[in-house]
């Protein structure tokens, strides 16, 4: 396995605050985080913890300062409800961490396709590609923004698109408090891929 490198995606305070979901996730997938399904650890691979650390930094940030990590490798985090509505049903927001080990999950390279054409994706140099045929779905997102990898490892964005949206979602309530909430509960857990830490 690669190693893990969290330096190359920290960012600071206000980059952080500003941040559009894709580009949380850009900074995500490049976390190597392989559940180990021979592993009888919780987690399954110690490299899960390197984006779960990040998380609670980036959470702490952005001033949610309950946001905390535990032995298992589980972040927590919650917003209070909006004063006047403590009483409203709570709502949890959940994803996971972890990426597959059916393929190779580190080293990951995404690439970025803006107004795709809508026509067979040649991913990298690695001589895989992404054809229409096989996914006529493709076809639609002509003219869109894709992410992929350059084929030589998953992307991970099962669940790594998740935990962005979700940040992404903390960080639109906290600067847009005229929406208002009931407390709001984060988590995010190891191992979903072998089917152990959901």
């Amino acid at each position: 396995m690669l190693p893990c490198s969290v330096e190359k995606v920290k960012k600071t305070i206000g980059e952080i605050s500003i941040m559009k979901a894709y580009e949380r996730l850009l900074n995500y997938v490049k976390i190597d985080t392989p559940s180990d399904p021979a592993s009888e650890t919780v987690p399954s691979s110690k490299c899960q913890f390197d984006l779960a650390n990040l998380l609670v930094e980036e959470l702490k940030a952005l001033g949610v300062e309950n946001a905390e990590i535990d032995e298992k490798c589980y972040v927590y985090a919650s917003l209070p409800a909006t004063e006047g509505y403590e009483n409203c049903k709570r709502l949890g927001f959940i994803a996971h961490m972890d990426t597959a080990p059916d393929f190779n999950g580190c080293g990951v390279n995404p690439e970025v396709i803006s107004n795709y054409d809508g026509k067979d994706v040649i991913l990298g140099e690695s001589g895989r590609v992404l054809k229409v045929k096989d996914f006529p779905h493709l076809a639609d997102m002509e003219g869109r923004t894709l992410i992929t990898t350059d084929g030589t490892s998953l992307l991970g964005a099962d669940d790594k698109a998740g935990i962005a949206e979700i940040v992404s979602a903390i960080v639109y309530l906290q600067q847009h408090p005229e929406i208002k909430h009931g407390k709001i509960r984060v988590g995010f857990n190891p191992d979903e891929e072998i089917g152990m830490g959901a």
